[in-house]
């Protein structure tokens, strides 16, 4: 069974102050982070305090087929927030193995995706922990591009996994999949073998 926990608090600075406190442990750490919005507010603290990135890998748990310089892109964001830093960055590539995680930093959507897993998407499924493409079904309109993702495997190959959400729908969402709602994708995240899951949510 899964250890699940909320955080308390659960906004943007708590949830920069667990990055902080992973990226200071001595020797190398392995990191996957989230696209979206949220995390610009969060990588923008970070920016602000006195780190040492040097022995940080940081992957994305997935991201649009889009150019590096597209808005959609989460590679783009993420690199010009913290491409400076001195964090090594490492690509999504399609099929690639995937090494274990320290931490996987995810949202979740309105649907109950994390990462680029939807409740119903084409992809196709793969045994290890691995990169995979999927394209949503249908196509969000905001964001209408074929994506690349880390597989359910691959997230849940780390030592702990936090979700930040935010806003009141997400929140019942979470205690909806929580109780058993095995419809959303997140279910998978907070149930069956895998690592503790620490939960930020806020308003």
């Amino acid at each position: 069974m899964i250890d699940v926990r909320w955080a308390t608090p659960g906004d943007a600075a708590a949830v920069a102050d667990r990055i902080e406190t992973e990226v200071r442990k001595p020797g190398a750490k392995r990191m996957a982070f989230t696209g979206g919005s949220t995390p610009l507010k969060v990588l923008a603290l970070l920016a602000t305090r006195d780190l040492d990135w040097s022995q940080v890998t940081i992957a994305l748990t997935d991201d649009r087929r889009v150019p590096d310089d597209h808005p959609a892109s989460n590679y783009g964001k993420i690199h010009a927030a913290l491409g400076n830093s001195g964090a090594q960055f490492e690509r999504l590539v399609e099929n690639a193995a995937v090494a274990p995680f320290d931490l996987v930093w995810l949202g979740m959507g309105e649907d109950g995706h994390v990462a680029s897993l939807f409740p119903t998407m084409q992809a196709l499924v793969r045994p290890v922990p691995t990169v995979i493409a999927t394209t949503p079904v249908p196509l969000p309109p905001e964001a209408p591009f074929d994506r690349l993702t880390l597989n359910l495997k691959a997230l849940k190959a780390s030592t702990e996994i936090i979700l930040v959400v935010t806003g009141a729908n997400k929140r019942a969402l979470l205690e909806r999949a929580l109780a058993g709602a095995d419809e959303y994708p997140v279910f998978d995240i907070l149930h069956g073998e895998g690592p503790p899951v620490t939960l930020y949510w806020s308003e």
